[in-house]
């Protein structure tokens, strides 16, 4: 008497951990799909892309350090002529009649070309801006791009998740639906059982036995169908899941707990303010806010600092003479642009209104699209309590027609039609039950209450 005791209690013990498994089974499957969507994987390296230009952008308080060369030669051009024969041999004559010696050679006159022949000049500038008030702008924006990335990735895995749920529930409702139809086609093939012997005892119909064997081919044709479907709805899971179409689904699901959770999501109002789609558009607002800043900081000079240190010569000369070091400072202020600057203001301000009013539109948008999906999770959830009192009342139904066809007072068709109702009635509670979870997800993605990676504990 011990051993069943002790088994029950650990058959107890381990339930709550079996109920928590079939509640975490689609937890699981939907954080596969954060992690292996092709889609999900592309938006993931355009915020990459958006982290390289932050920085970019950084960078350029950096100093600039280039090697800069260059190698010319010439003939001809401009020249200019030094007459320095003509001015200096009479002195040099006078000089070597008066100490009778040859010490004062005669000069020829020079022609020396502006143009120099086999020159270079190579040198290693290092450039750092002192005052650009761009670069601050544009890495604020440039942190506000990413963060405009980050919240496209969130905006997407919100819409996957919807996703993946609904896709879940319709496979879960398909592999329902085979099972009720597989059901029913036991039921039929019972019945022609049943009526083919009473046939062969000479107490049953041929109709009977014939129509039994119509209702046995259309439930065939119900369940192949039914399958089709159930393949369809495998395919579609493991693609938003990015893994083979033919890998099977874990269908342990406890629905039950869902729909509780459905119920308390009944009672709440819907909240849009967490949407990520309201949080894009505020962060084009403040983008757009510095873009209008930075524009108008065109009055500021832009100064840079310059040092360089290099050799130039001709002749490929390299020495202490040939070597020097240049410090210098560059400004640019702009004194007449044809009033672009100012246009370009102008046109960064529209497109910061235009942002505040779309902003406002897609909030009202949203809005409306919370309601409507509250709306139409009630009206599933109210169709789903109506179809469990038609399930009942076609499980009752059943029944008492089974019997009294076997007590001879209810005819065979009229176990068909009960047969019927019920196979119906299973499927609409089946149906139901899952359009409630479909219709939550719905109602759970447009108030943004999924917890994504970055905001569970």
């Amino acid at each position: 008497m011990k051993t069943p005791f002790i088994f029950l209690v650990l058959l107890l013990g381990q339930l709550p951990l079996w109920v928590c498994g079939q509640t975490e089974v689609l937890s699981q499957y939907i954080t596969e799909g954060i992690q292996q969507n092709l889609v999900l994987k592309q938006k993931n390296v355009s915020l990459d892309q958006a982290l390289l230009a932050l920085q970019t952008a950084k960078s350029m308080y950096q100093p600039n350090v280039a090697l800069q060369a260059s190698y010319s030669t010439a003939t001809g051009g401009r020249s200019i002529s030094l007459p320095l024969g003509d001015l200096m041999n009479p002195v040099y004559a006078t000089l070597n009649q008066l100490t009778n010696s040859q010490q004062f050679p005669m000069l020829e006159n020079q022609s020396i070309n502006f143009l120099p022949k086999n020159y270079y000049d190579a040198k290693v500038r290092t450039t750092i801006p002192l005052v650009n008030t761009d670069i601050a702008y544009n890495k604020k924006i440039n942190e506000q791009q990413v963060t405009l990335q980050e919240i496209e990735v969130q905006t997407y895995e919100r819409e996957l998740i919807k996703q993946i749920k609904t896709a879940y529930f319709n496979y879960l409702n398909a592999n329902q639906a085979v099972k009720i139809y597989q059901s029913a086609l036991d039921l039929a093939e019972e019945s022609k059982r049943v009526n083919q012997q009473l046939l062969d005892h000479g107490k049953g119909l041929p109709a009977y036995v014939l129509r039994a064997a119509s209702e046995i081919e259309q439930t065939k044709a119900q369940l192949t169908q039914a399958e089709q479907q159930k393949v369809n709805a495998r395919l579609y899971f493991n693609a938003l899941l990015n893994r083979d179409g033919n890998q099977p689904v874990d269908t342990v699901f406890n629905a039950d707990v869902a729909l509780k959770q459905v119920a308390t999501l009944l009672q709440q109002e819907p909240e849009i303010s967490n949407r990520e789609e309201l949080k894009t558009l505020q962060q084009l607002i403040a983008i757009n806010e510095n873009q209008v800043r930075m524009d108008k900081k065109f009055t500021i000079p832009k100064i840079n600092g310059f040092v360089d240190l290099g050799a130039q010569a001709e002749q490929m000369r390299f020495n202490s003479q040939s070597q020097y070091v240049m410090v210098g400072v560059q400004l640019d202020l702009p004194l007449y642009s044809g009033n672009r600057n100012r246009l370009k203001i102008k046109q960064s301000q529209l497109a910061l209104e235009d942002a505040a009013l779309n902003k406002e539109q897609v909030k009202k948008q949203l809005e409306v699209s919370s309601n409507v999906a509250k709306n139409n999770l009630l009206s599933a959830w109210r169709t789903y309590q109506a179809s469990l009192k038609q399930l009942a009342a076609a499980s009752s139904y059943q029944r008492l027609i089974d019997r009294g066809y076997k007590a001879g007072t209810n005819t065979y068709i009229e176990t068909i039609d009960a047969r019927n109702q019920l196979t119906t009635a299973n499927l609409s509670s089946l149906m139901s039950k899952y359009n409630v979870l479909s219709a939550a997800a719905e109602l759970e993605r447009e108030t943004a209450t999924y917890p994504l990676n970055h905001e569970r504990p």
